[in-house]
């Protein structure tokens, strides 16, 4: 087994590298996806959250109130703090185990963690992977994206660009980096020659 662990800020084009690594044959396990499950209805993890952040937080259903919960914690880094104590732990335990069922599933599967907040995470490590990479695009690329693609103000944008990692640290932890700044047929170009590299 091979085992990459994908990371880049928000609007960087990480999920387009994400599906064409899955076209091409790659597992890959999301750590967004993973994030929303240990947050579902009746999770220890879910709980915590109803604990830290206040009743506000929980919809009438049970289920987490994310516009609540993410106007907290996009503007305030002790907020988000712990709210990633609490969620990051279940998330790489989560994601361990489905590491371990494809590895048993074909010994010679290349496993793709994708990841947004590795920088940021203090559960799963660069030393925990055969590769780590980082796609990148220029900040002023991903607030562009932000508000011509997904609707935010400038404003919310920039929020959640501060709310992450550098590009400096997060660039710190690369080995290979997916230069994303220009067309999607230049990022998929090098996302098809990272594959032959691993396999």
């Amino acid at each position: 087994m091979y085992l990459i662990a994908l990371t880049g800020g928000i609007a960087s084009g990480k999920s387009l590298v994400s599906d064409r690594l899955a076209e091409l044959g790659a597992v890959v396990i999301d750590a967004d996806v993973l994030a929303r499950q240990v947050v579902e209805p009746g999770t220890p993890a879910l709980a915590e959250i109803a604990e830290a952040f206040g009743p506000a937080v929980i919809q009438d259903d049970g289920s987490l109130n994310r516009p609540a919960l993410g106007s907290i914690i996009f503007q305030d880094a002790e907020a988000r703090e712990r709210l990633g104590a609490i969620t990051h732990p279940a998330i790489w335990k989560r994601t361990r185990e489905l590491i371990a069922e494809a590895e048993r599933t074909d010994p010679d599967a290349v496993v793709v963690y994708d990841v947004p907040l590795l920088a940021e995470s203090g559960k799963a490590r660069k030393a925990d992977f055969d590769l780590t990479v980082v796609v990148h695009a220029d900040a002023e690329t991903r607030l562009r994206r932000m508000v011509e693609l997904r609707g935010l103000s400038r404003e919310e944008a920039q929020h959640r660009l501060n709310s992450q990692a550098s590009d400096t640290e997060r660039l710190a932890i690369a080995d290979l980096v997916i230069d994303n700044n220009g067309t999607i047929a230049q990022a998929l170009d090098q996302v098809d020659a990272l594959w032959r590299r691993v396999r």
